[in-house]
């Protein structure tokens, strides 16, 4: 028996135009899950989809900013109109610009983290959690935190104050929908090798070593270090966890 049989359900995911995102999109498709990709980028996204259905897959994308409700209770729609209901969703999308000490960034960059990290995770579940209850038979739903939700992160405190908002939100939902058969999680990636961290590393010499010094596994992590979590924790392999922060971090915080 495959235990990351996804064959019949249907997953949605966000930031899933790249990335992780990407990663777990085509991965859920390999295991025979109905794809809803979602994200702002529009060609790439369609990109995500196009490569599914080539491989046999089942995909659609939709067009969803996560930090507008009417995006996201559309996006979620979409996925029942489509497929029939929701089983799975990978709430993925965010964001990571500052580099600043807190007294040196501004209101506005706070704003917009805090509405694409937090605000976004919130109303996604919202509408999922709704369209699952709605459904009957419960449902899956990982959000994407980082260590920063676990830790401290000097030069980024909007960043961990965001991702430390998005664990809260994963744990107090947890405890609110468990006996309704609803699992809620989240994965917290340490540094995770994608295009964006790639294109970072060209620019900057010398700070792959030392970024991957931070990990006493002794390498970054890839994009499928985080996939094959995120499937584990929607799969059934994971029935008996809820309200649980996976750290993907190659030890990272332990040290």
């Amino acid at each position: 028996m495959n235990e990351h049989s996804f064959a019949g359900k249907t997953v949605v995911i966000t930031g899933a135009a790249s990335g992780i995102g990407r990663g777990a999109a085509l991965a859920f498709a390999q295991h025979g899950a109905n794809v809803v990709v979602a994200d702002i980028a529009e060609v790439a996204g369609a990109q995500t989809v196009q490569e599914i259905i080539q491989s046999g897959g089942r995909a659609i994308f939709v067009r969803a900013d996560v930090a507008r409700g009417p995006d996201v209770e559309a996006l979620v729609a979409e996925a029942v109109a489509t497929y029939g209901r929701l089983d799975c969703a990978f709430n993925n999308a965010g964001i990571e610009e500052e580099h600043l000490r807190l007294a040196e960034s501004d209101e506005a960059m706070f704003d917009r983290m805090i509405g694409i990290n937090v605000k976004g995770v919130w109303l996604c579940m919202k509408h999922e959690i709704t369209q699952m209850l709605k459904q009957g038979g419960g449902g899956v739903i990982v959000n994407t935190a980082s260590v920063a939700g676990l830790v401290g992160a000097p030069r980024h405190a909007i960043y961990a104050a965001s991702k430390h908002a998005v664990v809260g939100l994963t744990k107090s939902a947890a405890a609110e929908y468990g006996k309704k058969g609803i699992r809620i999680n989240s994965v917290c990636p340490a540094v995770i090798r994608t295009p964006m961290l790639e294109r970072a590393l060209e620019r900057e010499a010398g700070w792959e070593a030392t970024l991957t010094g931070l990990h006493p596994i002794g390498r970054l992590g890839e994009v499928a270090d985080v996939v094959n979590a995120v499937l584990w924790l929607c799969s059934d392999a994971s029935g008996f966890v809820t309200g649980h922060q996976l750290a993907v971090d190659g030890a990272m915080t332990i040290v």
